[in-house]
């Protein structure tokens, strides 16, 4: 049998004709990550596995762990510092938010360690890299699962009943935070092969995220205490957008309606998920380029 990298098929002993032979790390790319669809659920099983190996709970970790983060900011921010009686139905208007902010922060923390954290893998096997990234961010999807069903439970609680409204603010949202963390988890995963100190970064960055966007308090209090040109800045991050979206989609449909959005959010929010778009396929596009090296590197 005889063939050429990226050339002509090569001709089996029988007549068959055989695929061009692809050097170890090209043609792979994330529609690879479709076609190779029983290998990413073997890596999101061995991900949850290795996660929760020898623990009682298991995935009951993921309702403790958001239900533990949720109480702290709720009696800290909302009962202590008086925001439960600034904020109609505090509550929601929290845990809304947090749950997609955690989703984005997991999946960009997740990401950025999926290639290094199977250092010995990629070195024995061929398998398209950007399989790592992708079960890292369906790991952290699986993790969102159990938060946003506590967040349509107490929407419900509150009154909030489904509408096309919020249900496509919702998807609009989530799309801009998924769209968003995979193009930055990609980007990440491949500077971190070459430069370690990117997960300290990645870290620090992610105790900045949570504070950066309006969860924890109403974006009006940067409005009314910030000058104009930080809070241009501020309404300029994607995920002030998205967790707005989030907001609107199960918080505001039960309060009295007399709670003012960022202005032009929906327009906003697609200048957000554009550019939520343009950093997914730069991400790509540098992992698709350094993974060739990623072997040798790790």
């Amino acid at each position: 049998m005889s063939g050429r990298t990226g050339g002509t098929p090569a001709l089996a002993s029988g007549g068959d004709v055989l695929p061009p032979l692809v050097a170890p790390g090209e043609g792979g790319g994330l529609r690879h990550v479709v076609k190779d669809r029983y290998l990413l659920r073997r890596l999101v099983r061995r991900e949850l596995k290795a996660r929760y190996k020898g623990s009682l709970l298991g995935l009951g970790w993921s309702y403790v762990r958001p239900a533990v983060h949720f109480s702290v900011y709720y009696f800290v921010v909302g009962v202590f510092l008086g925001m439960d009686r600034h904020v109609e139905h505090f509550p929601i208007y929290l845990f809304s938010g947090m749950v997609l902010v955690n989703l984005f922060t997991e999946t960009v923390h997740a990401c950025t360690r999926s290639v290094t954290g199977n250092a010995a893998l990629i070195k024995k096997v061929f398998l398209p890299r950007e399989l790592f990234p992708a079960a890292s961010l369906l790991v952290s999807l699986v993790h969102f699962l159990p938060g946003f069903g506590i967040v349509l439970a107490g929407a419900l609680a509150y009154g909030w009943r489904p509408s096309p409204a919020a249900l496509a603010a919702a998807v609009f949202g989530f799309a801009v935070v998924a769209v968003l963390g995979l193009g930055l988890g990609l980007l990440c995963a491949a500077v971190n092969v070459f430069f370690r100190d990117l997960e300290q970064v990645v870290d620090i960055m992610i105790v900045v995220i949570t504070w950066s966007v309006p969860m924890i308090y109403p974006w009006t209090h940067v409005r009314d205490e910030a000058p104009g040109w930080v809070l241009e800045a501020y309404l300029a991050n994607p995920l002030v957008s998205a967790v707005s979206l989030f907001q609107r989609a199960f918080w505001y449909p039960g309060t009295g309606g007399d709670f003012a959005f960022p202005p032009h959010l929906y327009a906003r929010a697609a200048i957000s998920l554009a550019l939520a778009g343009l950093v997914f396929a730069v991400g790509s596009a540098v992992f698709a380029r350094a993974q060739q090296r990623f072997a040798q590197e790790l």
